[in-house]
Parts: structure tokens; C-alpha cells; sequence
């Protein structure tokens, strides 16, 4: 028996022989390897393999597919409500994990899952049981499984929660793979059996253990459950080869789909061997030259194996994966520190479920009759003798009460302050307006909003209120005046007003303000740089107490101090761009901008 899962045909992806190498070898231990993730848009490549796992798992196995907002009720099991009411005493229904054990369950939009859900998943996963304790009820039900996360995510940041892909040993990646390259033969239904049987008996070397951790540090992996996992893979392969011990290749096997997609960085070269050759001068008094080649292969077979597996992880390490990963990095070292969530709402019923809590049916919550009633339902006996004999309706409290939680995202504003005084350039001027523009663009496929601020002469103006609307920006900005004094100090206070006002409406804001620094007008109106300036860094103080996302792009022909100093007391980044253009100045707006927070109601 092969250790391959798969024999595949020569017109095969070799993605999609991993992807059915993990099938099988998923098949063989759910409960040990714990998952599978696929990524993946839905369509024919994802009901391939999904069928495939359907036909290696074994036929008592039960598989069972979980709705990304399913309740915890149907998920952890709890009070059955109608027969609770039918019997009058308090009857246990068990949960959608409950039912899945010894088989697998099938997660739905994983990307989309909430961390509440994914946390309850991961426990399961730890403890091979459902524990619950509600409603009155403490319950514990055998829920040994393993999960399929389908990752249907389209951008980067789009993945299933950590505490969730951290459990799941395979990753498989199959978006864009053609249909036409997956034809292959997997390995027969009966060959699983033969596996799970033998599982037991598979051994695992020490050298085997070290070869697999040494692996993980060399690529990065901080998790310690990667290589746990991994030497799990490990012995499925050799059980599925018809072997008690785990061999080279198929702790190979188990690198190569276990270790490398989670890899954050290459493995140091052996660069002082290549340094060992050029310096030595005998290269024309070298006449064993030729056999040099069947020496290197003698030497293959007897490398250590820690090097056998890490070449084998090497190999399979997708090739962007590292780029990406050095990008998301310099990213979040240039981006502000933000997350800072808009003001949570009181009121409002539009949004995800997420859940239900105690309390009354007010100031815009729903009330949750079912389970209002199913909190009342383990009361009733006590509450009709307490009424007397006649007492048949199902009496429901106060306590009782249950209403929903809404869960949205906040939306977020990009607020700019154009300094328009006569000491900025013109060009400046069209520069900003420029890169409204190209963030109102994006504002479209993002939902967000855009305001614009200008402060010159004695005063700011609001120009543009918090829109979406194209039209309106672009007829604001092209009405956008120039020069007089410079009330930076009114600008600051401006800008803080109205983006205090957006979050307590629960939007996300992030100020951007286009200057040199150079105040010359005080708050009160009066001229002069000294005082402006002394005013200008209180309102820079001032709004620095209030936590928000700032920037201030340091418009000046060269970085200018002043400038340097109104965002260091703001709490703002400094970015001084001399040399910018529209698209430069989206672009960092868009790199440093928080990004809009889930809330729940």
C-alpha cells in the first residue's frame, strides 16, 4: 500500500494531490489530526473533495454540517422546549457536536465565523466533550470529532479565527485550481479501515519527535500545537502505508502538509558549505570529480532526517506566502495605533445575531420569546404549586426575559483638514482634493464616509459633511478657497468636535490634516505666530485626550518642525510628504485608517 493518499494521474494539480492526501489521511484519524481548512469559493473543485471525504470516511461515521450563526442551543445541546412544556419536568436535547461525534462537522463561511463560536469549537476540540451549563442544566455529552472549516474568504485578512486554524493540522489552500486538473484515483474505503485499525499500533521515534520541532522553529512556527499535529499526520501516513513505525517519508508527508502553510519564514542556508568551496585552490588536481554525483546520493540516504524533513517542508512552502507575510508586517509597523472602536449604540435591531441576554424588551431590543420561554420553562412546577391547583399557563417573570444581541460593524469616516491658508501651495491644494476623490472611490466598495474640513483666515469651515455622495465632494472640493491667516488652532478643535460627534453616533473616525505648522492666528482671533502657535499645541494637548486616529501629512516643501511637534501632541503620525501626489496621500490614509470594529447590542 502506498503512502501517498492519493495516485494521481499525470494531468494532476499537485495541490490536489495534497488535498486528497489530507482527506484520506483526515479520514483515518478525525479525532487526532482535528481538521481540515479548505480554502475555497464554492463550487465544483470543493464538492469534489468534499465528496471524496464523504466516501473514505468510515460509513458509521456521522457528518454533520454547522450554519455560520448557529445558537447555542442547537450547537451545545440544552432545554428541549417543547417537550420540556409537554412533559413538565425539564428534558436534555443534545447539540449539533454532540450528534457529530466520532465523525466530523462540516463548518459553513468559516472566515466568517465569531470568535464566540470558534471558541467554542476549539474546546470541544481540546477536551472531546460538549460541557454546558444553562438554563438550569449542567450537561456533559462525548463530542470527540474533527472539523472542516470551509474558508470561502476572497482578500487576505479574510480567514477563519486563529483559535480555530490553530487546532486544524491540514490548511489546503484550492483557490483558482480548474476542475480538469483534478482528476486522480484516491485510495479505496477499505484501506482507511485497515489504517484506523493499525493506528493504535504506530510507534514514534525520539529522533522522529526532535526532527518535527526542529522543523517548526526553523520555519517560524511559534505554535506548539503545529508539531503535535503534525507527528499525529505522521502516524496516519505510515497506518495508511500498512506500517507500526513512522518512517522518513512519511514524516515528510507530514511537514510538507502540516508544517510548510504554516511557515513565516525560510530556513537559514548552509552558507558556510558553499563558503568551504571557492577558497580551496586544487580544483585541476581534483580527479574524483566524477564521482561526486553517486556519493551525493549515498549521502541523501543517510542525512539526518531533521534535515530530510525540513527540505521536505522547504519544498512545499507556497511561493508567495513569505512575500505576503513581510508585507502584512511592514504595514502594521507603519500603521498608527488604532482599533479604537466607535461608541457603542443603545438602541437599533438592524445587524448579525449574536446571541441573547437578560433583560427587557426595550430602547430597540427584541424580545426572544423562545428563549424567554425556554428560561422560564424549568420554573413551571414550581410556580403552578405556588398559584394554587387551578394554575395551567405557562407563567413567565421578568427574570425570564430574554432579548437579542445585535452584532454590526461600526462604519468609518475619514475626516480632512486641508490647511488653505495663504502659506499653503496651491499645489497642495489640488493634492488633497485629489486624494478625496480617490478615497470616496473606495468609499463605494467599503461604505465609508468622508468629510472635509478647511481652516483659513479667521475661522474652519465644515465644507464637506460626513457623504458617500461622489457628487456633493466633488462640488465642494472644487469650490475649495485659498489664503488669509492660518487658525490651526481652529482646525484642530474643529476636527475634534466633529469626529467626537461621529463616534458617539458609533462611527469610527480617522482625522487626516494637511499642513506646515505654521500658525498665525489664535483661537480668539487675534494675529500673531507666537500665540498662534502657543494655541495651536493646546488644541493639539486637547485633542490627544480623546484617543483618536490622527495623521498629519506635513505638506511643507521640506519636513518642517513646527509640524513635527502639532502631531507629537496630538498623538498623531507624522508623515511628511514633499514630494506627494494624490494617489501617495490615499494611500496612506488607507494603510493608517483603524479598521471599523464589530459592535454588539
Amino acid at each position: 500500500m502506498s503512502t501517498d493518499a492519493a495516485r494521481a494521474t499525470p494531468g494532476a494539480d499537485p495541490r490536489w494531490v495534497d488535498a486528497a492526501t489530507a482527506a484520506a489521511l483526515f479520514a483515518v484519524d478525525p479525532v487526532g489530526t482535528q481538521g481540515v481548512a479548505i480554502r475555497a469559493l464554492a463550487g465544483p473543485v470543493r464538492d469534489r473533495w468534499l465528496d471524496l471525504l464523504r466516501t473514505l470516511m468510515p460509513s458509521g461515521a456521522p457528518i454533520r454540517r454547522m450554519p455560520l450563526h448557529v445558537t447555542d442551543g442547537n450547537l451545545l445541546g440544552g432545554l428541549d422546549l417543547a417537550a420540556t412544556l409537554r412533559a413538565g419536568r425539564p428534558v436534555v436535547g443534545r447539540g449539533l457536536l454532540a450528534e457529530a461525534d466520532g465523525g466530523a462537522v462540516v463548518v459553513a463561511m468559516a472566515e466568517r465565523l465569531p470568535p464566540g463560536t470558534a471558541a467554542k469549537l476549539a474546546a470541544v476540540l481540546d477536551s472531546g466533550e460538549v460541557r454546558m451549563e444553562r438554563d438550569g442544566i449542567a450537561l456533559s455529552s462525548r463530542a470527540a470529532l474533527g472539523i472542516v472549516a470551509l474558508d470561502e474568504g476572497i482578500e487576505e485578512d479574510e480567514r477563519p479565527p486563529e483559535a480555530l486554524m490553530d487546532r486544524l493540522a491540514f490548511h489546503i489552500d484550492l483557490a483558482g485550481l480548474p476542475y480538469r486538473e483534478i482528476d486522480l484515483t484516491p485510495v479505496e474505503t477499505d484501506e482507511v479501515l485497515e489504517a484506523r485499525a493499525l493506528l493504535p499500533q504506530v510507534v514514534l521515534g525520539p529522533e522522529t519527535v526532535e526532527a518535527m520541532c526542529s522543523t517548526a522553529m526553523a520555519l517560524g512556527i511559534d505554535s506548539v500545537r503545529a508539531p503535535l499535529l503534525a507527528l499525529r499526520v505522521a502516524r496516519a501516513a505510515a497506518a495508511l502505508a500498512g506500517r507500526t513505525a513512522v518512517g522518513r517519508e512519511e514524516a515528510s508527508i507530514a511537514a510538507r502538509l502540516v508544517l510548510a502553510p504554516r511557515a513565516t519564514m525560510l530556513p537559514p542556508s548552509d552558507e558556510p558549505q558553499e563558503e568551504d568551496e571557492p577558497p580551496p585552490p586544487e580544483e585541476p588536481d581534483e580527479p574524483e570529480t566524477p564521482p561526486d554525483p553517486p556519493e551525493q546520493n549515498e549521502g541523501d540516504e543517510n542525512k539526518p532526517l531533521e534535515d530530510v524533513v525540513l527540505e521536505a517542508a522547504k519544498a512545499a512552502i507556497p511561493a508567495g506566502l513569505l512575500a505576503k507575510l513581510m508585507a502584512e508586517g511592514l504595514s502594521r509597523s507603519r500603521s498608527p495605533q488604532g482599533g479604537r472602536a466607535g461608541a457603542t449604540q443603545t438602541g437599533g435591531t438592524r445587524g448579525r445575531p449574536a446571541g441573547v441576554r437578560r433583560g427587557e424588551p426595550k430602547a430597540g431590543t427584541r424580545l426572544n420569546v423562545i428563549e424567554t420561554l425556554r428560561a422560564a420553562a424549568p420554573w413551571q412546577p414550581l410556580r403552578r404549586r405556588a398559584g394554587g391547583e387551578g394554575q395551567t399557563r405557562v407563567e413567565v417573570r421578568k427574570d425570564d426575559m430574554r432579548v437579542n444581541r445585535i452584532k454590526r460593524k461600526s462604519q468609518t469616516a475619514t475626516i480632512f483638514v486641508v490647511d488653505a491658508s495663504g502659506s499653503a501651495a496651491f499645489q497642495r491644494l489640488a493634492e488633497a482634493k485629489g486624494a478625496v476623490e480617490l478615497l470616496l472611490a473606495d468609499c463605494y466598495v467599503r461604505r465609508d464616509q468622508v468629510a472635509l474640513l478647511a481652516f483659513r483666515g479667521m475661522e474652519a469651515e465644515l465644507l464637506l459633511p460626513p457623504t458617500r455622495s461622489l457628487v456633493r465632494a466633488k462640488r465642494s472640493l472644487a469650490g475649495l478657497p485659498g489664503g488669509g491667516g492660518t487658525p490651526l488652532a481652529a482646525g484642530i478643535d474643529a476636527a475634534g468636535a466633529l469626529a467626537d460627534a461621529l463616534r458617539r453616533r458609533g462611527v469610527t473616525p480617522t482625522v487626516v490634516m494637511l499642513t506646515d505648522g505654521r500658525a498665525n492666528v489664535a483661537r480668539d482671533g487675534g494675529k500673531g505666530r507666537q500665540k498662534g502657535e502657543q494655541d495651536a499645541l493646546a488644541a493639539a494637548k486637547q485633542f490627544r485626550i480623546t484617543g483618536l486616529t490622527a495623521l498629519v501629512i506635513d505638506t511643507s516643501q521640506r519636513p518642517d518642525p513646527a509640524a513635527r511637534q502639532v502631531a507629537g501632541e496630538m498623538g498623531a503620525l507624522y508623515v511628511p510628504l514633499p514630494y506627494a501626489d494624490a494617489a501617495a496621500l490615499s494611500g496612506v490614509v488607507r494603510a493608517a485608517a483603524p479598521r471599523p470594529a464589530s459592535q454588539v447590542r
